[in-house]
């Protein structure tokens, strides 16, 4: 089940959380808990039920190599779980990437098993690796069986995250209030679904329309159709992606629960390093906490190893292809010229560090979104080559159309360009959560009414979200 699909909003949301809190006014706290569960099971099995006995699994197994550590902690149990959740993980989305590089390289002929991947296996598997380790570290208690698996389930983050943290999440849970209604959770929890369902249907449904035909055609492009095509891909990704999130945040709050914040306005970001503390902030934390300090962080010689290594294999978590093995290293290495960089003590103009951020970063996404290398390299060859130059259209505005100059087509007009400039401005300048929980007027309500509304007519094909392939 989809956030942006009718039989969400208009069945499957209102229906959950009438019973939760009516569970909770006239039985118990408990039972309206055990109810949330339910429905997120629920949510989780309705694209296919086939992933629920996985998911399960995934639970079971890492709730009893938790309940092992909290009494022993021992290395030998926390390998093992760590050891689970990686062949777990590796066999669903790795195995058949494993086999036709064996093939290639080796000249066996081993078959591709043609793996379906369970949706969102990736954020619960990290969940709970990152829950084992705190158990192993003794920063967490044992939690209760409902407690658990309502921190692993709750279904705003089950599928594309953001990645959940037990401190941060299980405590919540037995809050007593949290089980009555709050109507300023409520509100705040409509505004923020609204903003990123706006992000998702408006914004990033559009960009990549403009995006597809770029990166599903990568011959003969124009210099300024490279260009928009690749920057409509880095505008629909975030715009996806945040969107998602937020709506997650929003969900949360219609529950009283209070998930964290993913993104910081990343494309602000005058460093690769200030990237990577705005992107996706539930996997950098993650990558940083359970991967670089372990290997050593800083405080070792092999520094930049270490920050090869860990964005190595954060590339390889976002997709089994070399492409994306490669745009994770891509992102190692200008982190650690970002480090070397800083050394020189040299300072350049603001507006100069952001453009070199923003590019670096834009340069990267054509490798994370190509069908294949030759792709890829086809529109950055594309982006740099002043022989493919071609003034782009002005006429037939707000129509698709297409226009041909020597033979090659011409995919974005002027009014395109234009666009996907002013989604960039707009990716730069939404304000932060605690501005947006601090609107309080009629018009404020009135205004993000009609976006709701304006937005849900919006909804024309019902289109997945860029990280459930991840």
């Amino acid at each position: 089940m989809l956030f942006n699909s009718y039989e969400f909003i208009i069945f499957y949301l209102p229906i959950t959380l009438l019973v939760y809190y009516q569970l909770a006014k006239r039985i118990s706290n408990s039972v309206a808990k055990n109810f949330l569960i339910f429905a997120s099971l629920c949510f989780y099995s309705y694209w296919d039920i086939n992933n629920l006995p996985i998911l399960l699994t995934s639970i079971l197994v890492n709730y009893l190599f938790g309940h092992l550590l909290s009494k022993n902690r021992s290395k030998f149990i926390l390998t093992a779980g760590i050891a689970f959740n990686l062949l777990f993980l590796g066999y669903f989305k790795y195995t058949d990437f494993v086999l036709q590089n064996l093939n290639v390289l080796a000249g066996t002929s081993f078959e591709l098993q043609s793996i379906v991947l369970p949706l969102g296996v990736s954020f619960f598997t990290f969940t709970q690796t990152a829950y084992l380790v705190d158990v192993y570290r003794g920063e967490t208690k044992e939690y209760t069986k409902s407690d658990y698996l309502l921190f692993v389930t709750i279904f705003p983050h089950l599928i594309a995250g953001p990645i959940l943290y037990h401190k941060d999440m299980i405590p919540q849970f037995s809050v007593a209030e949290n089980y009555k209604l709050n109507y300023k959770n409520l509100t705040y929890g409509i505004v923020w679904f609204t903003i990123g369902l706006f992000k998702k249907v408006v914004i990033a449904d559009k960009l990549a329309i403009w995006a597809n035909q770029v990166f599903n055609n990568t011959m003969n492009l124009t210099m300024l159709d490279a260009w928009g095509g690749s920057l409509a891909y880095s505008l629909q990704l975030y715009f996806d992606f945040s969107g998602y999130s937020e709506m997650a945040i929003g969900l949360g709050l219609l529950f009283n629960y209070n998930l964290p914040l993913n993104f910081n306005l990343p494309y602000r970001a005058t460093s690769i390093i200030d990237f990577w503390r705005r992107w996706h902030m539930t996997l950098s934390a993650f990558l940083k906490n359970y991967l670089y300090i372990p290997l050593g962080g800083n405080r070792c010689n092999s520094h930049m190893r270490n920050i090869l290594i860990t964005m190595f294999l954060g590339g390889l978590w976002h997709g089994a292809g070399w492409t994306f093995i490669f745009w994770g290293v891509l992102h190692g290495i200008f982190i650690c010229i970002n480090h070397l960089w800083r050394k020189t003590k040299i300072q350049l103009p603001r507006f100069v560090n952001w453009l070199l951020t923003f590019n670096a970063v834009n340069l990267a996404w054509i490798f994370f979104r190509a069908n294949s290398f030759e792709s890829a390299m086809n529109i950055v060859k594309a982006m740099f080559d002043v022989n493919r130059f071609v003034v782009p259209h002005s006429k037939g505005l707000g129509k698709y159309f297409k226009a041909f100059e020597n033979g090659v087509e011409i995919l974005f007009s002027f009014r395109e360009l234009g666009i996907i400039v002013l989604c960039l401005v707009l990716a730069t300048l939404v304000v932060k959560r605690e501005k947006i929980e601090s609107i309080n007027s009629y018009a404020a309500a009135v205004g993000f009414s009609i976006i709701f509304l304006f937005t849900v007519l919006s909804m024309g094909q019902i289109t997945e979200f860029l990280y459930f392939q991840f």
